[in-house]
């Protein structure tokens, strides 16, 4: 039976990337090695880790003056690096779910925290609007898209104060004006890689500023200066993370790529709003997420949960149930994700309608 995955992460990721890394496993390029066990310092690996920079910086048009680094320790370490390395008094973030909230507190570690907005009273189901940013901020922290709560904010941000941005599960999803950003970081196990290696894009300028001492493998300038080799980097993530940069150039970049994502999500949203058994936990369309589509049964219906996640997976659909502070189901429709698989799904929910109603 065909696998329709939408799980939220990991995830799906391109059968380009997952049949070139399975070979990459068994024999690099002809040279008679895996791409495990060769050296990170070797002619053939520092080849590598230069393109997937590269086609970083290609992508998303990332301006002169900014570092790509590669490091471990998923975006929850990012959480306490970027004030280690940009807060000397305070900071300024944006509450929009549970990894805004995990940033918040890894911040409060390092000095003041402003919490400009917060969509908490309503379970995180939109994003804030008509805030402030203090401007003696030393920066601004947004989570771009909210995987367990279906929101995201579809723009780049004008921000007084330096601007950074989670965007774990929305890079490579649409063009990112890189420059009104300090640091955009992102673990890459949703639209990129297998989890075990994190991005960091980093504006070389913004580094150095703060009073306080850094230990060496926390400190940004040290991954910048040894071009993400001051020790072994997540070798084997890292070359998945290139066949998937590959991959997406080959389609026509993020311009392609975001066409593709509004079409994907047009087609399930259209569903949701119009099919009289569910119904939308994101109501202002401008709030939805475009990569983690939220939605339960709607009101008087919700005994038929658990009929309607059987007979998706009856049909090959895995990782359709929704996180349980949401409750309901969670279709993540990533980069990889097959146009088929939202037709599927949107199929099954219209069949369900014809059997239930």
């Amino acid at each position: 039976m065909k696998k329709h995955n939408f799980y939220a992460g990991p995830s799906i990721l391109p059968r380009y990337t997952i049949e070139n890394t399975a070979k990459a496993v068994l024999d690099l390029d002809g040279i008679g090695l895996s791409v495990m066990e060769i050296s990170h310092r070797s002619k053939e690996y520092i080849a590598i880790i230069e393109e997937a920079q590269d086609l970083f910086k290609e992508l998303l048009n990332i301006p002169e003056g900014y570092t790509v680094v590669f490091l471990g320790g998923g975006a929850s370490l990012q959480f306490a690096m970027v004030p280690f390395n940009l807060m000397n008094k305070k900071a300024a973030y944006l509450n929009t779910g549970a990894w805004s909230k995990k940033a918040i507190k890894e911040a409060k570690l390092f000095g003041e925290v402003d919490v400009v907005a917060s969509s908490e009273d309503k379970n995180f189901s939109y994003i804030p609007k008509g805030y402030t940013i203090p401007a003696d901020a030393d920066y601004f922290h947004i989570t771009t898209n909210n995987t367990i709560y279906g929101t995201e904010i579809h723009t780049d941000l004008d921000s007084p104060v330096q601007l950074v941005a989670d965007m774990s599960s929305d890079i490579f999803s649409r063009p990112v004006d890189v420059s009104k950003y300090a640091i955009i970081y992102g673990g890459a196990q949703k639209n990129l890689a297998p989890a075990g290696v994190t991005f960091v894009i980093v504006k070389n300028e913004v580094l150095g500023k703060v009073d306080r001492e850094i230990p060496t493998m926390l400190n940004y300038q040290t991954h910048i200066d040894k071009g993400s080799m001051f020790n072994t980097p997540p070798c084997l993530p890292i070359y998945a993370a290139l066949q998937t940069l590959r991959w997406l150039k080959n389609l026509g970049g993020v311009e392609a790529m975001q066409k593709v994502n509004q079409d994907k999500a047009a087609m399930l949203y259209n569903e949701i709003d119009r099919n009289s058994l569910f119904k939308s936990t994101v109501q202002d369309p401008a709030d939805r997420s475009l990569m983690n589509i939220c939605f339960v049964m709607n009101d008087g219906k919700e005994d038929l949960e658990k009929d309607f996640l059987e007979m998706v997976t009856s049909r090959g659909m895995v990782g359709l149930k929704g996180h349980r502070s949401v409750g309901g189901f969670r279709a993540s429709t990533y980069n990889a994700l097959p146009v088929d698989s939202v037709k599927t799904l949107v199929e099954t929910m219209q069949e369900f309608e014809t059997l239930k109603k």
